[in-house]
């Protein structure tokens, strides 16, 4: 089977621009733990939930109020990873499976033409793309 015939085309996205405090409501109420950030169609980076946790760190030495107000000064094009590993829709999922492995990753986007964005494949996906391999051989 194919990335493409497991990954999620229904993607939120983030711009360069956009403020972490808008991104960190998107992961909370969506319970998102990856948001491709992009500028038109072609990916620029990639902002995770760790990314998000690493900026807000001062949340353990200040307040909500306080915390809030510092994450909707900072860019997500600040603390976002700017190199993305990415797979290609027609990359087999043992292989997408294995880049994660091998990057220590959660989350693949999925690109063709170099950084054109299609869609997103998480470790979840995979997971359940091995356990359904694996019921359908009982």
């Amino acid at each position: 089977m194919l990335v493409k015939d497991v990954m999620k085309t229904q993607l939120v996205t983030l711009n360069a621009d956009s403020k972490l405090g808008f991104a960190n409501d998107i992961m909370y109420l969506g319970r998102i733990r990856h948001l491709p950030v992009v500028k038109g169609e072609d990916i620029v980076g990639i902002l995770t939930q760790r990314d998000l946790y690493r900026s807000s760190l001062t949340s353990i030495l200040t307040n909500w109020k306080e915390n809030k107000e510092f994450l909707d000064s900072i860019k997500v094009s600040e603390v976002m990873t700017k190199n993305v590993v990415t797979v290609a829709p027609d990359a087999k999922i043992e292989e997408a499976a294995q880049i994660m492995i091998d990057k220590k990753v959660g989350a693949l986007p999925v690109v063709r033409d170099k950084n054109k964005l299609v869609g997103l494949i998480t470790e979840t996906d995979v997971l359940q793309f091995f356990v359904d391999e694996s019921k359908k051989r009982k």
